[in-house]
């Protein structure tokens, strides 16, 4: 589904950003007592010389120019790693293929990453197989599907409009997502297919680097684009794209990025992914907690050395204030959520199994996996309880979660083969 279609591609930035401080060790007195009966470790993982601290006290962390990286960047700038005994030195990337390479080969230590990316990685699919580890979510809601505006000139605004006018007019329509295996790339496919349009059939679908998605779309490349924020809204200010949905009402509440690394480096640095989930669970409560706070999180994040974009269209989209383009203004409750008590940090394995069941879906895996297997393989729920225990953070109680999809469809983990067969429209 890569495309040789130009694009538009700006250089790529690199930024390094983190707080000096003097190193604590972790969980002392009360919280070592409160996490000490669930302290559970990754497969080979140990304690390093019989001690909590973190084997590796600077970590990288990689990250695209999204809204979505706020909690890993604010980790940083208010030195809640520190806390944990540890530097986290944030290093912007120009698109998630170099995430990819960079995660594999170690040359970041972990990343703000797409979901279904570390899955694709895991499977051999969209990369070299590799086992890989989702340590964490770090947000959920807060993407959108754009539209051009001579689309919208057309009459095409919605899913349905949009089917309909490639029905009248026919021709090649190209839509963008940001990696094969991806958040977006999911979220674009399932409502081109909940409005009747094949994604593999209908249009033709490229890969496109979130920060170059405006760019491209203002040259005339694609019809329409999945992305994160703030670029949905970025289209929306320089009058070239409408919002026609957002990805919290395909499905509310969805996982969208995480905190991802190499199981091997889970193994290799177990206090280390402690003191790393505990320091973002930390920025997460952090932002979520006051309008105050998110307003001070898009003020930073604007920054060249983050986002590189306008305080402006970054906060209205974080506090739910959204506009789709065409003059209709709405307040949102299930804007972009970086800790609900919570529920977003949970690595739950019902979430890791839907991105393998899309993508059994629509045949980048061409049978079925042992989902469940996968999924707790992949997510690192005993390191996250010991982190939830560190910070405090309450936990869920179940590893699986409910959830009605756009199209009526329920999502519960509890037959994924079935599930993935079940539509309509696959391939």
């Amino acid at each position: 589904m890569e495309s040789g279609t130009p694009v538009v591609q700006d250089s790529a930035v690199k930024a390094a950003d983190g707080v000096d401080g003097r190193r604590r060790t972790l969980l002392q007195g009360a919280a070592l007592a409160a996490g000490s009966g669930m302290l559970g470790l990754a497969p080979g993982g140990a304690w390093a010389a019989g001690s909590d601290k973190p084997e590796k006290e600077e970590v990288k962390i990689g990250f695209i120019p999204l809204t979505d990286c706020a909690s890993v960047v604010m980790a940083s700038v208010m030195g809640f790693d520190k806390k944990y005994g540890i530097k986290i030195v944030p290093s912007k990337e120009a698109s998630w293929a170099g995430v990819r390479d960079k995660l594999t080969n170690g040359e970041l230590d972990a990343a703000h990453v797409l979901y279904g990316l570390i899955y694709g990685v895991q499977m051999g699919i969209g990369g070299q197989k590799k086992d890989m580890a989702v340590l964490m979510g770090l947000n959920h809601n807060g993407q959108a599907i754009t539209l051009s505006r001579k689309l919208a000139d057309k009459g095409a605004v919605d899913g349905a409009s949009l089917a309909k006018l490639m029905q009248a007019e026919k021709r090649e329509y190209t839509f963008a997502q940001t990696f094969p295996t991806g958040t977006h790339a999911m979220w674009l496919y399932y409502w081109l297919a909940a409005n009747g349009i094949n994604p593999m059939k209908d249009a033709k679908v490229i890969t496109v680097p979130p920060p170059q998605m405006v760019a491209n779309m203002r040259v005339g490349n694609m019809d329409g684009f999945c992305v994160g924020e703030p670029w949905g809204h970025r289209a929306i200010v320089d009058g070239v794209g409408i919002t026609a949905i957002t990805t919290q009402d395909i499905w509310k509440d969805h996982p969208e990025k995480v905190l991802g690394t190499s199981l091997e480096f889970v193994q290799k640095y177990p206090n280390t992914c402690r003191a790393m989930m505990a320091a973002i669970l930390e920025a997460s409560k952090w932002i979520d907690a006051s309008l105050a706070n998110k307003n001070k999180m898009a003020e930073v994040i604007a920054d060249k050395s983050y986002v590189n974009t306008s305080k402006d269209v970054i906060d209205q989209r974080i506090l739910g204030r959204y506009q789709n383009g065409l003059g209709k203004t709405w307040d949102d409750p299930n804007y972009m959520k970086f800790y609900d008590e919570g529920q977003v940090n949970f690595p739950f394995l019902s979430d890791g199994m839907w991105f393998m069941t899309q993508h059994r879906r629509w045949g980048l895996l061409k049978s079925d996996p042992d989902y469940l297997a996968v999924a707790k393989s992949v997510n690192q729920i005993d390191l996250y309880k010991d982190a939830a225990a560190m910070t405090k953070t309450p936990l869920p109680k179940d590893v699986m979660r409910s959830s009605k999809l756009m199209d009526g469809t329920v999502w519960d983990g509890k037959n994924p083969a079935a599930y993935a067969q079940s539509f309509k429209i696959k391939v």
